[in-house]
């Protein structure tokens, strides 16, 4: 049954255990280890680092072969820099092209964080946060973009922890202004929101050290989450 697993099943199995820290930057990303330990052939894993090497997760060395990329401040610094040129781009996008359903799905989203905001659910606003973010890149109508947009947050997960914000209730209050510039169309005014939005948030990011503690993995790649 190994063979029929796919390549983007693994990527994703590799990619999340990057980011969480449980495969550690620099650390060796040897075929048939990580075939055993997600349960799939060798050629899944060979197409996963390939894709993984062209989003920067993995890098190639001499006499190593594929390693996890080693965190740098430098990049670290320009992807938040990044961010605050795209998604704002992203949120005039999708004030111009989002649809009914994309509407729905955020406004459900918005009133559940404020919810949790007010009695104080810290690991569930964590995730509403990513989907509020994952559901407006969708909304832009445009691959090109919202891949661009979820790398981006991929990358910047891997590279910070997000401590939690002092000022989560006005965040969700953020959120919901510009949901309330997209519904309305008002691409401009839901460029401006995302700005400011972004440049409020940016102390609650803190740099990852260069060597995280490591974590045993013990799922398969079936079990793995399933993010695009």
């Amino acid at each position: 049954m190994r063979g029929h697993i796919s390549a983007h099943a693994v990527c994703t199995a590799i990619r999340d255990d990057i980011v969480s820290g449980v495969l550690a930057p620099g650390s060796r990303l040897i075929e048939d280890i990580l075939a055993a330990r997600y349960g799939v052939s060798r050629v899944p894993v060979r197409e996963a680092l390939r894709t993984l090497q062209s989003e920067g997760f993995v890098t190639t060395r001499h006499h190593a072969g594929a390693c996890v990329a080693e965190l740098d401040e430098q990049e670290a610094a320009d992807l938040l820099d990044i961010r605050a040129l795209l998604e704002p781009l992203g949120a005039a996008r999708a004030a111009a092209r989002r649809s009914s359903a994309h509407l729905k799905v955020l406004r459900g989203l918005v009133r559940l964080g404020r919810e949790r905001a007010r009695h104080g659910h810290p690991a569930d606003l964590r995730q509403l946060d990513s989907w509020f973010h994952e559901t407006l890149a969708q909304a832009t109508g445009s691959p090109s973009l919202t891949a661009l947009l979820t790398q981006l947050r991929r990358k910047i997960e891997w590279m910070y922890v997000v401590e939690p914000p002092t000022r989560v209730t006005d965040s969700w209050d953020e959120h919901g202004a510009v949901l309330d510039a997209i519904a309305r169309g008002d691409a401009e005014r839901a460029r401006a929101l995302m700005a400011a939005h972004i440049e409020r948030s940016l102390p609650v990011y803190r740099l990852r050290c260069a060597a995280p503690v490591v974590r045993e993995s013990k799922r398969a790649v079936n079990t793995a989450r399933a993010r695009t």
